[in-house]
Order: structure tokens, then sequence, then C-alpha cells
């Protein structure tokens, strides 16, 4: 043993001739640590890329000579044939393993570890054995419940919010930079993105002759630059306290007054009247903020900062990621200025549409009064999206129905065209004619008792579909307690679906990904449950927490005995095809 070591360190010290292409220890392998309960330390150690641990070397020491630690609970390694040890398991990228403290005292500790590794580098050196100290505090073991069992390990590729997350921790400052402003472009795609379009667009038209160019650029500026601050916030919040903020928003009341707010300025397009102060009120400060029609800085950014909790409470793998890298590592700086960054990704498009909006818009003549007439209606839209996951869905429909009749009948879709009529008329009135039979059949469907608007007449092929509409048998979840008995009990794999009544992206899941024929086949061999986590309750919390979630859509994974199988987490909507790709790599 004594000459193994020897013969280490003598490789050790012949590398230092070659120092500059190898990473002091220290930085190559960096260990963190934190209390699951009043009795297990969970250690994590970031590896760089190009370097691994050897499983085997592992050792921890408490700093307290009166305090002992249990066998380390480490996971499956990567099988390698070391030049040294020969073959061994080896962590690559990371390693998470678990330190059972025995101690027989209550209240809090002050607990101090000395942590033994080694590794080495791919390119050729290896490093004698490190000692690194890290210090923390157990909780009261009385006063904090018992850490879950460690879940297995799966090697396959890691999920998407997870791959997001160790980017960040592998990646550089620019370059995590980079990435994130790239995701942001890509969630401006998304239903999260699009209702803010109409609400920008529709201040700068309130603007009228005075929507220059210059100015469709301030305002959109101030709306984009109000979102990305909020986002940032709320996700460092998130980070930091491990809840979803917006999710706490969505209520019937929080989105009836905000869906008012739409219908008020929707209605001022409208010209029922002018947005402003009662006289009697009218002073100075009052004109300087409270007129939204006069796109006023305050005004168009509060509008952008509110419009990001309340329009866009939907988490994707990108916003999921940030937030896990944060409340992994506690780095909230970087964790918020990636998210404001990718706000900005976000908002890119916004102000494009702005500054083109603004600078498109007719100064004079009926023309103006169309547009405005036109985002009306699209503000009107965007109420009603916000009310649809809170209200009966008969309601949703009738409301897109009407949307969509009434504004056609003002594009005269019933009118006859005069003989001579221009090119741009009969187009419009084409437009009107398609929206007036959509919302005819959403009409219909809503009577004959159809439920989904993007299928409005479905009920009326008989049983056509009734195999594909026929629910899926989830067993609901309501809390982390009912979840492991339920576990317990499994002989099959078990897909555990989070959703919320708010939550679009899992309506998306429901409408387009669970009804295909292929993924539902598949899912027949799996044990369904399902965590409802609308109401946002303790139990739910606690739900989201114990898979470091900060929202759903998410969906988990485990085999037969129980354990969740990693590297296989869904975040956010997965269409038919990727999905289907997901349960066959869990079930083989």
């Amino acid at each position: 043993m004594i000459m193994r070591h020897l013969f280490l360190l003598l490789a050790f010290l012949s590398s230092l001739v070659h120092a500059q292409e190898f990473l002091d220890p220290l930085v190559a392998f960096k260990p963190t640590a934190r209390a699951l309960d009043g009795q297990t330390v969970e250690v994590r150690y970031e590896i760089a890329k190009g370097y691994y641990l050897y499983k085997d070397k592992f050792r921890v020491h408490p700093a307290d000579p009166l305090l002992q630690v249990g066998p380390l609970q480490l996971p499956a390694g990567k099988e390698k044939d070391d030049d040294t040890f020969g073959r061994v398991e080896v962590f690559y990228k990371e390693v998470v393993f678990r330190v059972p403290v025995e101690r027989s005292s209550s209240g809090q500790l002050a607990l101090s570890l000395d942590l033994v590794s080694q590794g080495c580098a791919d390119a050729g050196v290896c490093y004698p054995p490190q000692t690194q100290t890290v210090t923390l505090n157990l909780p009261d073991p009385a006063s904090t419940p018992a850490a879950p069992p460690m879940t297995g390990n799966l090697t396959v590729d890691g999920d998407e919010s997870g791959k997001i997350a160790e980017l960040l921790r592998n990646a550089g400052f620019w370059a995590g930079l980079a990435v994130f402003f790239v995701a942001g472009l890509g969630l401006s795609l998304t239903p999260c993105v699009f209702p803010m379009i109409p609400i920008l667009s529709g201040i700068i038209a309130g603007q009228g002759h005075q929507a220059t160019r210059g100015r469709a650029l301030a305002l959109s500026l101030a709306y984009v630059l109000g979102m990305a601050i909020t986002y940032a916030a709320a996700g460092v919040a998130a980070g930091l306290t491990g809840t979803l903020l917006a999710a706490a928003l969505q209520n019937v009341w929080v989105l009836g007054s905000f869906a008012l707010v739409f219908v008020i300025l929707s209605l001022s397009m409208f010209g029922f009247y002018e947005l402003q102060l009662p006289t009697a009120l009218q002073s100075k400060l009052s004109e300087e903020s409270g007129h939204l029609r006069g796109g006023r800085g305050i005004g168009v950014f509060l509008m952008g900062a509110l419009s990001a909790l309340i329009v866009g409470p939907c988490v994707a793998a990108p916003l999921a990621g940030a937030l896990l890298y944060i409340g992994q590592t506690g780095d909230a700086v970087f964790g918020g200025l990636a998210l404001f960054v990718m706000a900005l990704g976000m908002g890119a498009p916004l102000i494009v549409v702005g500054v083109a909006g603004g600078s498109l818009l007719p100064r004079t003549g009926p023309w103006m009064e169309g547009v405005k007439k036109a985002f009306g209606v699209l503000l009107l839209a965007t109420a009603l999206w916000l009310l649809s996951p809170v209200i009966p869905a008969v309601a949703a429909m009738l409301g897109w129905a009407l949307l969509l009749i009434v504004p056609a009948i003002y594009l005269h879709a019933l009118d006859p065209l005069p003989p001579h009529a221009k090119n741009w008329q009969r187009f419009w009135k084409g437009i009107g004619i398609v929206m007036l039979l959509t919302g005819a059949a959403l009409l219909i469907g809503a009577l004959a008792g159809n439920r989904d608007p993007l299928q409005p007449l479905a009920g009326l092929r008989g049983g056509a579909l009734a195999a594909e509409t026929q629910k899926l048998p989830f067993e609901t979840v309501r809390s982390v307690a009912e979840l492991e008995a339920r576990l317990a009990t499994v002989d099959r794999p078990v897909m555990l679906d989070f959703y919320a009544d708010w939550c679009v992206s899992c309506k998306e899941m429901e409408k387009f990904t669970f009804t295909d024929p292929a993924v539902r086949a598949r899912m027949s061999g799996f044990v369904l449950l399902k965590a409802d986590v609308t109401a946002n309750s303790d139990d739910d919390k606690a739900l989201l927490a114990r898979f470091g979630l900060y929202g759903p859509p998410g969906i988990i994974f485990f085999n037969p005995a129980g354990e969740e199988i990693r590297g296989v987490r869904v975040v956010g909507f997965q269409e038919a095809t990727k999905f289907l790709a997901s349960l066959n790599r869990v079930s083989g």
C-alpha cells in the first residue's frame, strides 16, 4: 500500500512539468454538503470535464472525535479499466452520496466533516488522496422528517432540465448566459409568451399618431425590462424558497382581476371611453402615472412585470433547469442573472413586434380605428385565455365562439361584396367567413356537450373517438406519505404526473401526447399516478419539493421497486414521438 501511494505521488510530481495542462485538485473536485434531516448529510462533488473520482476511495471523518458516521451510501459508478488500480468504478461530472451521522444529542448540531477523495485526469495524471473540509448545521432530529430513501441510478442521458442545470455548472460565465438567451428565444414561440403580444401592441396602438418608431422602441424596452426583472426576481425567490411564485397567483380572484384590467383596456380600444382618472383626482402625479393609454414608461414597465407573473406561469425546461441549479448550489446571483438574460431573449421578438407595429401603424384615417379595434379583440382574447383554467369549459368555449362570430360580422362575413370590390376587401371577407364558421363550430360543439375547443365537433362523430378520448386510469396522490405508501405496493413501472388546472403545458400533454394511440398502448404497462397541485397547498409544495420541482408539468418515473429512475424525467411539454421514446427507455 505504501509503495502504491509512493508511485501515485511520484506520478503527480512528474506531471508538474506540464502543470499548465492540469487543474489544481481543489478546482477539479469541488465538494459541497447539506443536511437532509437531523441525522443525514448529502455530499455532492462537482467533477471537472476530463477528470474522474474513484468510488472506493471516499472516506468521511467528523472533526469532533465524539461523533461517528455510518457506511457511506454511494450510487453505482461507471466501470473503468484503470492503469493504476485495474478494473474499478469511477464517477464523471458529478457524484452525490449520503453520510449517516450517529448522534445522541438533540437540538441543532454544528458539524465539520473531513472529506477524503482521490481522482485522476483522463489526460494521464493521478492525484494523491485529497482531504477537503465542509461545515454545516444539522437540525434537531425531532423537528425534521426523515430523508426519503436514496433512489437508484440509471445510466442514461439526464432529463432536459437536469442537463441544463449541469450545463450551468460546467459552462463558463458568458457561455452560460448565451445559452439562456437562446433558450429565451425558443420560449418566445410558446403559449407562455404569445398572449403578451396583444398587450404590448395594444399599448402602442393606444398612442395613435404619437406611435413613432422611437417611442414604440422605448415602450417595448420598458415592457420587456419589467418582464425580465420580474422573471429574475421570481426565479431567485423560487430557487431560494423552493416554491414557484406564479403558482400562488393562479386563483380565480387574481386571474379575474387581471382579466378585468384587460377588458377595461380593450373597451378603451373600441372607443367607449378614454382611460383617465376622475376629474377631481387629476393632478400632475396622476397624469404622469395613471394614464395607461398615454403609454407612460412606469405604467408600461408595471404591465410587463405583471404579464410575466400572470400570463406566463408555465415552467418550461430552461426555467426549470435554472431553478434546479439555484436550488442545488445556492448561486442565486448567477441564477437570477441567467433568468434575466433568458427573459430578454423571450422579449426580443416582442421588441421587434412592438417597433414594427408602432412604425407601421397608420397615422390617420379609418385604418387606425380598425387596427385599434383589432387589438381590442386580442385583449379580450387574452382576458378569456387568463380565465380559461378557472372557469367551466363550456363558458370558455362560448366565449371563444363570441370572440370569433362578432368580429366576423364586422368583417362583413354575412354582407355581399360590391361588384368591384378591391382585393383587400375580398381577403378580409374571407378571413371573416373562416372566423364565422369556426365560431359556429365552437358554439354547436358547446351546445352538444363537447368541451374541447380544439375539437369542437368531435362528439358529433359518434363512437369513432370513444377509445381515443377515454380517460387514462390515473390514481390521485395527495401527499408524500400517500405516494410512498403506493410505491411500496407496486410491481411494475410507475409514472407520476404533476398537474395543475392553470398549467397550459399540462393540458397540451393530455390533448396531444396522452391521446396518441402508441403512447396510450405503452402507458398501459405502467401504474399511473397523478399529483394535482392546483391548490398549491402545503402537501402540494412538499410533493414538488420531494423531487426538486418548482411547478408542473413534470413527470417522474419509478422502477418496480419504487425507486426513481434517474435521467428520464419529463419537464415541460413533450410531443408524442419523443415521449414514447422516454416510455420505451423506462420499460425497455
